[in-house]
This record gives structure tokens, C-alpha cells and sequence, in this order.
């Protein structure tokens, strides 16, 4: 192929009128995102970008490029946040214009620098190459990077819906979603590659549908435990939650759901609420912790806040099959940053959380609760985090995820938040269990297959049988290590001969 673009359209402009092509096709790719997932539009928005950076005239103009585009796209994929801040809105009203702008800066630089990388390799598939191991690179280190917020990872687009779903994320249990964004990315360039990249894509597609069916009828997960789940959903606003007027009104409604979701249910059984559900300090209040047992008279895992011997406050799971103290509590550690606590290198006051915020866990836990099959508790976005969801030393055999989403209203941000909870369930070969205040409350096999949900801004109680697990995946096993490897030996293949189109670009 020569170095002559197939998008004339793009590789024309110049200056602002580059940098503003960029940033819309940012904007359309975040349409491939959940809850839309409009994958197609990536056909588009990739072959742009490539054609954007090919007629830089430099890297830092590539990157400039690749600036705008994520941009665009993490204004589009992140504006839900804004639903937060309207909550406090008395308070954090300033911050309102700056936080989305602000992270969607922050992020597109981890998409500049791909761009940048990318404009050093050779035009054609060594460019797409380089272009798509960065990017996974670069994903890879933002899920570390400050406070690390690996959230709307291009393998999530795959996350659609039924069985289309559950087909195209099981290769996720070898790669991961950073596997998956690899494969996106390569894929998606194939129409600036030309006709034959294009049937070569279209049988690799093939190739991927086959292998994900394949797994989908050999796997065999463990007999079930025999144990029905009740997800309780109380739908109580953001603003009700901590106010004291409301908190016993509040509490009687969680255990009238609980009653209502054990007449459902059989025997043996398991309670779930939500984070935070409890307005009560459960570990010193004997009475709630009665008024729990008795509605639930079976084992509850119960959202709660803790303080230690130092009066730290925990964002906890706790366990309590009767009244009296919890027989195993986790604690929340992947803390949302301004949410829960403030990093300290950020100048502005604006933590939510008084008195310097929650204290952090110690990390993945899996919790031995007498009754129970071994479980790994995940608070609110530590689903996000792959291959940081379960002590894989002490390896549990379901996941539970509590979470409040009612900070981000009926937006696409609780929508994205399931997807990730859907991929860690095939990335781990577990069950995930999922209770959310204000939804989506839901359940997920070790496949990834969808049991049954509770949609958005509704109350009510879902009852599901635990399936069983599957043995570890090769992801579990091994890690990050998988999308680090394919990452690099992609990036690598494609900048082998990168030294000559250095030495082009110095002399001319």
C-alpha cells in the first residue's frame, strides 16, 4: 500500500479544521459505547483517525489530533458525572462546566500519545499496529495511573444485549476487554487498509463469533450450590439517603422488599442489599441488626458504613446471618476519587465526604460466610478494575457487586457500569450477583449470560438460583500479563522498521 490516504476527506485538512474532524469523530465513536452500542460507526471514526494522523506533519501533531478525538470522546462517553455533581449542587455548582471537560482531557491524553506513536510507523497496516498496541498500552496504564479509572474500554462495545453478547465477549476469558479493544481496533481500521484488509476483518470476525460460540457449549461449570439470591433494589433518591428524616422510612422500606423477596424465594437463601443501603451503622446497632434477621431469616449481605478503632469511616459489605455481629465484613478499596476521598495532589476542596473521607480495604477479599459458597465482594466500581475483582489465591466461587448508582440518575453511566460487571464475569468464570439502589439490579452466569434484571428506577426484589462456577480462566490465571504481551508484541510488529521513517523525516 502506498503512502497516499484512502480518505482524502480527512487527510486534507489543516489546523482547526483537523483538530474539529478529530473531535467528531471522537463524539461518533462514543456511539459505539453501551447502552447504544453502534459499533458499525467505529468503521468510520478509526479509518478518520488514521487518515488524520497520516497527514501530520509531525507527532505532536498526531497527538494534537488524537487530543481532539479523545476529547470528543470522553465528553460524549463520560457526561453522565455531571448527574453526580447536580446532586450536591448547592455546594459544587462551579464545578459543574469543569469536571467532565477536565477527565475527558485527562483521559485524551491517553489516546494523544497512541496517535503520536502511531504517526512514526509506516503508513498501512504498520501504522494500524502501532496505533492499536498503544492504545491498548496506554489502557492498560490508566487503569493504574492516579487514582486509575479504567472505564468505557473499547471491548466493552461488544457487551450487547443477549446472545449477540454473550457470543463476542468469551474470548474475553483468554484476553480480557483489553483484548477485546485490541481486536476492535484492528478491525475497525480494515476499511482504511483497503478491500481485501476488509475480507481478511471480516474473517477474523468469523473466527471470533465461532470461538465464542465454541466456549459457550463446551463450558460446564460446577453443579449449582442450590442456593437462591435476592436482590433487593429500594429505588430510595441519592438525596433521601443521609438524611436523618427519611432514614427509618428508608430502612423499614429495604426490609419490607426483604420479606417480600424471601416469600419467593426457597431454602437456603441469601439477602442482598445495596452499598450504603443501611442508614444505620450496622456493627453497633444491635436493633437494626435484629429488624434485618428477623425479615430476612437467612444470612444477609448488607451495605453498610463502618468506623474503626480510630473512628476512619469504610464504604463495607457486611455479613449477618442473625442478629448478632457481622460474621465477615469487606471493605471497599478501590475509592472513588472527590466521591470518597480527595487525592492529595488535587488543590480545589470538593470531597464529598467529610472529615478526610473513607479509609481504604486492603484489596480483593474473598469472604467465608457459614452457609454460603466462597464469595468476592466488589463496592460500586471496583467492578471496573479486570483482573483486580478476586483474591485468585483464595479463589471465591461467585462475585457479589453492590452498588449505589442513584448519583448518576437514569443516564448511560449505570448502563456502562453493568457492562463492565457483565465482563468480569466471563474474564473470571464466576457468577456475578449484582444489587443497585436505584438499578440496574441484576444477575450473570460464568458466561456472562444475563439471569435476569431489574431495570432502571424501579423498587422491587429479583430472585435468582446461584449457578455454578467454571474453573479459572487463562485470564485468570495469568493477568494483565495476556493484554500486555498482545499489546506489545502488536506495537511491535508494526514499528520494526520505524528507525527509516525517522531517518526520512530528519533529512527532509
Amino acid at each position: 500500500m502506498t503512502g497516499r490516504s484512502p480518505w482524502p476527506c480527512f487527510a486534507g485538512l489543516r489546523g482547526w479544521h483537523a483538530a474539529g474532524a478529530a473531535f467528531g469523530l471522537g463524539v461518533l465513536s462514543a456511539a459505539a459505547l453501551p447502552p447504544v452500542h453502534a459499533i458499525p460507526v467505529l468503521l468510520l471514526a478509526v479509518p478518520g483517525l488514521l487518515a488524520l494522523i497520516g497527514s501530520s506533519r509531525g507527532a505532536r501533531e498526531a497527538g494534537w489530533r488524537g487530543f481532539c478525538f479523545g476529547f470528543g470522546h470522553g465528553l460524549v462517553g463520560l457526561y453522565w458525572i455531571t448527574e453526580a455533581i447536580l446532586i450536591e449542587a448547592a455546594q459544587f455548582w462551579w464545578f459543574v462546566p469543569l469536571a467532565v471537560p477536565a477527565l475527558a482531557a485527562g483521559l485524551a491524553l491517553f489516546i494523544a500519545l497512541p496517535c503520536a506513536a502511531a504517526w512514526w510507523a509506516r503508513p498501512g497496516w504498520r501504522r494500524v499496529a502501532v496505533l492499536a498496541g498503544a492504545w491498548v498500552l496506554a489502557d492498560l496504564a490508566r487503569q493504574f495511573i492516579g487514582t486509575g479509572f479504567p472505564w468505557n474500554l473499547w471491548g466493552s462495545v461488544w457487551a450487547v444485549p443477549g446472545t449477540i453478547g454473550d457470543v463476542a465477549l468469551q474470548p474475553a476469558a483468554w484476553v480480557s476487554v483489553h483484548g477485546l479493544t485490541l481486536a476492535t481496533l484492528l478491525l475497525a481500521a480494515t476499511p482504511a487498509l483497503g478491500r481485501r484488509a476488509m475480507a481478511v476483518g471480516a474473517g477474523a470476525l468469523l473466527v471470533w463469533a465461532g470461538a465464542g460460540a465454541a466456549r459457550l457449549h463446551v463450558a460446564t461449570p460446577s453443579p449449582p450450590p442450590g442456593l437462591d439470591v435476592v436482590l433487593v433494589q429500594g429505588n430510595v433518591p441519592q438525596g433521601h439517603k443521609w438524611d436523618r428524616a427519611f432514614a427509618l422510612d428508608t430502612f423499614d422500606h429495604y426490609l419490607a422488599l426483604t420479606r417480600a423477596g424471601m416469600a419467593q424465594a426457597g431454602r437456603p437463601a441469601v439477602v442482598i442489599w445495596p452499598e450504603t443501603a443501611s442508614p444505620f451503622l450496622l456493627e453497633q446497632d444491635v436493633e437494626a441488626r435484629a429488624a434485618i434477621a428477623a425479615a430476612a431469616q437467612t444470612t444477609a449481605l448488607v451495605g453498610s458504613v463502618r468506623f474503626d478503632a480510630a473512628r476512619r469511616p469504610y464504604n463495607s459489605l457486611m455479613a449477618l446471618p442473625n442478629a448478632g455481629p457481622p460474621v465477615a465484613v469487606y471493605d471497599k478499596w478501590h475509592l472513588v476519587p472527590f466521591g470518597e476521598y480527595q487525592p492529595g495532589w488535587f488543590p480545589l476542596p470538593i470531597q464529598v465526604v467529610p472529615g478526610g473521607g473513607f479509609a481504604a480495604g486492603p484489596g480483593p477479599v474473598t469472604l467465608h460466610v457459614p452457609g454460603l459458597p466462597p464469595l468476592g465482594a466488589l463496592i460500586c466500581y471496583e467492578t471496573i478494575f479486570p483482573a483486580q475483582v478476586a483474591d485468585e489465591a483464595d479463589r471465591p466461587d461467585w462475585l457479589v457487586n453492590v452498588t449505589n448508582d442513584a448519583w448518576f440518575g437514569n443516564s448511560t453511566g449505570p448502563r456502562q457500569h453493568l457492562a463492565a460487571a457483565r465482563l468480569r464475569a466471563v474474564e473470571e468464570g464466576l457468577p456475578l450477583m449484582r444489587a443497585a439502589n436505584t438499578g440496574i439490579t441484576a444477575g450473570f452466569d460464568a458466561t456472562g449470560h444475563e439471569l435476569g434484571r431489574l431495570g432502571m428506577g424501579t423498587a422491587g426484589v429479583l430472585v435468582l438460583a446461584l449457578p455454578g462456577h467454571l474453573p479459572p480462566t487463562p485470564f485468570a490465571r495469568l493477568g494483565l500479563v495476556v493484554p500486555l504481551l498482545l499489546g506489545a508484541v502488536v506495537l511491535l510488529a508494526g514499528a520494526v522498521p520505524v528507525r527509516r521513517r525517522r531517518n526520512r523525516a530528519m533529512n527532509q
